[in-house]
């Protein structure tokens, strides 16, 4: 995401559009835009972030799936005249990926979260128009297509010239290993099972009582709870992970294809139910 906003070599004037609940991995680059190029970073409902493009904005960058609560980012997005980035973070791996129905310009995603690899792994979409576009500071032996030929080296051609300049031979084996498994259960069993559990688990917890946050068909699950930090905490020493979520009264399930009802239901009576 930082390559896509610095790529674009946005100025003092020119406006970016995001949603008022993204994560800082995406936070970080907007604030750098906005700290050190003077750029104008303007932030609105998730759902309403293709209906607040104006005539200075210049991208619209923000989560595919929200991490807060698992809603979606607004399909009008496809028909907007800028360039869009989507955060695919809680995306890739857990939702059917398809950039373009989705009618981005750019999209990222994480290895480590729903695809199951590990640290440091990620991929990059760039659609043709936008890669044409973008400005590639960060320059190395990985990305550019004859890297002996000194100061004359040149990028790649295509999208190899976004590839990260550092990354492992064994960090990049098991990242492929991890989507092997999920490959063998097969894309669409494991993108349904989890969406669909996700759904029961929001169902239980409504009618016991506690408060759903607005999601789409997503695999997270956000609900009410009087103490948050307290109960996350509570939770963990009998094994069941969830998170808190800052400034908010919400602790968030992220249920996955590996889970089942016993599962949920482990949730549900650590939270007294």
């Amino acid at each position: 995401m930082a390559q896509v906003i610095g790529g674009l070599q946005l100025a003092r004037g020119d406006e970016i559009v995001t949603s008022d609940e993204e994560h800082p991995g995406l936070l970080g680059a907007l604030s750098a835009a906005r700290e050190l190029r003077g750029v104008d970073v303007r932030e609105v409902p998730l759902g309403e972030v293709a209906n607040a493009v104006g005539p200075r904005t210049r991208l619209v960058a923000c989560s595919h799936v929200g991490w807060m609560r698992g809603d979606l980012a607004p399909a009008a997005l496809a028909d907007v005249d800028v360039p869009v980035l989507l955060d695919g973070a809680q995306g890739v791996g857990a939702v059917p990926v398809d950039v373009r129905a989705l009618g981005c310009d750019a999209y990222a995603g994480a290895g480590q979260k729903w695809l199951c690899g590990p640290d440091g792994t990620g991929m990059l979409y760039v659609g043709e128009d936008l890669r044409r576009r973008l400005a590639v500071g960060r320059r190395g032996y990985f990305n550019l297509a004859d890297p002996l030929a000194g100061l004359d080296a040149r990028l790649h051609d295509d999208a190899r010239r976004f590839d990260s300049l550092a990354l492992s031979a064994e960090t990049v084996a098991c990242a492929l290993a991890a989507v092997a498994v999920l490959e063998d259960a097969g894309w669409s069993a494991v993108h349904e099972r989890a969406r669909s559990l996700a759904a029961r688990l929001a169902e239980l917890l409504s009618e016991r009582g506690r408060a759903v946050a607005a999601r789409g068909e997503s695999t997270l699950v956000s609900f009410s709870s009087p103490d948050p930090v307290a109960e996350r905490s509570a939770l963990a020493e009998r094994g069941v992970v969830l998170r808190d979520i800052p400034g908010r009264p919400w602790l968030r399930a992220s249920v996955g294809a590996w889970n089942d009802d016993d599962d949920l239901q482990r949730l549900l009576d650590g939270l007294g139910m």
